[in-house]
């Protein structure tokens, strides 16, 4: 536990547990840690039950980012933080009174803020019973908490950064504070910065009828306290709390000058039994009026105003006696750092632009509904445009005309799959039976797709737009592709050929020269495969040729719905393999369903289907291996 005077609830090396995660509440305390130049930031840990592993907050310190660490149990956060001496608690009023009691057992938790209202009567009593017992402070229930200025501050006591400092509360004052609200606590403080040379501490001890310290409690630790020069109170209609106030003074315990105040004086001019906002708030006899409190304290010696718009005056009055006499020296107004604006804050004023870091031209989700290239997806659903349409919007943002829309769902149709064989779905099938998901299955497939196995459609269309932009005869275009020593992408099947045509390919060719309205590629195409096959009879033209060659002839069919500089930009970026990984990805996921339903269990290679070729160990130079 941190040593301190008794009177002393909290210091510049306080640091607390903050029980469930409130983000707003964890950056003010940092945000008024850095202005006041503390060492180590005053939130020491969070403690969410809900947190499946613990785990890290992340907070801004200044313009720097730091990591809190988060507890599931409070146990665990007070022996990992023995430095921790409070804990303030955002729990629930149901689980309020657990937690705090489970707090107040530990050895190092020695003040409880109680932010919840609604704590059972009975329980708020036995709280208050057990701190007083184990010789430790329970702020609450149905408190803001409080603040010692320059030194700690308890969630979102004061309010803004900016509240702050021009309350003066990021270096300590002479005026020590206590209050029942919350509320009028924030309003108090800036008061007393304006009337006197500000606060050095104060506490809103909760509107319930039974908090757990009282306001003569913490008057008391202000008497003792040598730095606290005049005290401040602010009482309110009902109970009689303030009577053991006028005791302590007539007692002789409180000596320093205090200036006080019981709202609700409004109260006795209206008719019945009033509650205000407090639950303590109700005067049920004249006696816990604010008029007769209000008249105790004055006869007893407290400074009282006669209303509420008078207590500023009250307050300077005392604090010149007070520098008249020396109690009261100037202080020395502390240099106070920037604290950097959030962005989201600076945006939504409208003060700060910051360059995006992406930039999208085809869809747009930041409105009522997605829109696909400027066509609200409402549209698309209601007047029922075909998939291909879709897919122009999407890639390329154009309304594709009848014809190429069709064509576009006609390959997404044929390349849906092609057996258990071909590569893609036979990884997607040793996948699946490994065990993994179906993510994992299709990712798995798709990746093995390539101008080797199944995927040279943009290859294709890149040879042959080349060959007919350089002018080069299909004979030439043969003889270069040979020369270079590289294959022609499109050309040749394992298992179809001239004689055992691709079914495929016959339906694309026959819709293409019955609805495009140029062939010129696909015309090329079939000359150079004419050559290839006085080589062998299977060098035909492929599905992925077939595919490839057509969509330049669906650009070329468009007319000026493509540019030139497009053309190139489908060419060379590879966009048409993204039509065949459509379609296969399709044919993949089926492939993962059938193999879970079959219920396999894992994948093994029989070891008769592999050919093991190789060297032996001695030909790699290991001539001590037998």
């Amino acid at each position: 536990m941190t040593s301190k005077p008794e009177y002393h609830l909290f210091s510049r090396e306080t640091r607390a547990i903050i029980y469930n995660l409130q983000a707003n509440a964890v950056q003010r305390m940092l945000d008024f840690d850095y202005v006041i130049k503390r060492e180590k930031p005053s939130v020491a840990a969070i403690v969410n039950p809900n947190a499946a592993n613990g785990g890290r907050h992340k907070a801004f310190w200044g313009q720097r980012e730091i990591l809190i660490p988060i507890y599931r149990t409070i146990d665990e956060a007070v022996k990992r933080h023995p430095d921790a001496d409070v804990m303030v608690n955002f729990a629930s009023f149901r689980s309020a009174y657990p937690t705090t009691m489970e707090a107040l057992e530990t050895e190092t938790i020695r003040t409880v803020v109680i932010i919840a209202e609604g704590v059972p009567e009975r329980r708020a009593r036995e709280i208050a019973a057990r701190a007083r017992a184990l010789g430790k402070w329970i702020i609450g229930p149905a408190t803001v908490g409080g603040i010692q200025a320059g030194a700690f501050k308890i969630g979102n006591t004061g309010g803004t950064i900016e509240n702050i400092i021009e309350s003066k509360l990021h270096r300590p004052g002479s005026v020590g504070f206590v209050s029942k609200s919350g509320g009028m606590s924030n309003e108090m403080y800036n008061i007393i910065s304006r009337n006197a040379d500000g606060l050095f501490e104060g506490i809103a001890i909760g509107g319930d009828a039974y908090p757990g310290s009282t306001l003569l409690d913490h008057l008391l630790r202000y008497e003792k306290n040598p730095d606290i020069k005049m005290l401040v109170c602010l009482g309110e209609v009902g109970g009689t709390e303030e009577y053991r106030i006028v005791e302590a003074m007539k007692e002789g315990r409180i000596t320093k000058p205090l200036v006080a105040w019981v709202t609700g004086t409004i109260a006795s001019h209206l008719t019945g039994g009033v509650q205000f906002g407090h639950a303590g708030a109700r005067a049920d006899s004249a006696k816990e009026t604010a008029e007769a409190k209000n008249r105790a304290l004055r006869q007893a010696g407290a400074i009282v105003p006669e209303s509420f718009d008078g207590i500023g005056d009250a307050i300077v009055k005392v604090y010149e006696e007070l520098r008249a006499k020396g109690e009261i020296a100037e202080k020395a107004e502390p240099e106070v750092p920037p604290i950097p604006q959030d962005y989201k804050a600076l945006k939504a004023k409208g003060l700060v632009r910051k360059p995006t870091g992406f930039v999208t031209t085809i869809t747009d989700d930041s409105g009522d509904e997605p829109l696909y290239a400027g066509v609200p997806m409402s549209y698309v659903i209601k007047n029922d445009l075909p998939l291909g349409e879709v897919i122009g919007l999407l890639w390329f943002k154009k309304k594709l005309p009848a014809f190429a829309s069709k064509y576009i769902e006609i390959v997404l149709k044929l390349t849906a799959d092609h057996g258990p064989c071909v590569s893609g779905a036979h990884n997607a099938i040793v996948t699946a039976r490994a065990g993994r998901d179906l993510m994992s299955a299709v990712a798995s497939g798709i990746l093995t797709i390539g101008p080797r196995f199944g995927g040279a459609v943009s290859g294709a269309a890149k040879m042959f737009s080349w060959a007919v932009q350089e002018g080069l005869s299909p004979l030439e275009f043969v003889n270069e592709m040979k020369r270079r020593g590289k294959r022609i992408q499109g050309i040749g099947h394992r298992i179809k050929s001239a004689t055992n045509p691709d079914v495929r390919v016959q339906l694309l060719k026959e819709f293409a020269f019955g609805n495009f309205p140029v062939t010129k590629y696909l015309e090329y195409a079939l000359e150079v495969e004419k050559i290839t096959l006085t080589k062998r009879n299977n060098l035909i033209l492929n599905v992925d040729g077939t595919i490839g060659v057509l969509f330049l002839d669906l650009m070329e069919s468009c007319g000026e719905l493509f540019s030139e500089e497009e053309k190139a930009e489908v060419i060379e970026f590879g966009v048409l393999d993204g039509l065949f990984m459509m379609g296969r990805a399709i044919g993949m996921v089926g492939h993962y369903f059938d193999q879970k339903r079959m219920r396999q269990g894992l994948y093994r290679h029989p070891q008769d289907d592999v050919l093991y070729a190789l060297p032996t160990a001695k030909e790699l130079g290991y001539d001590d291996i037998e």
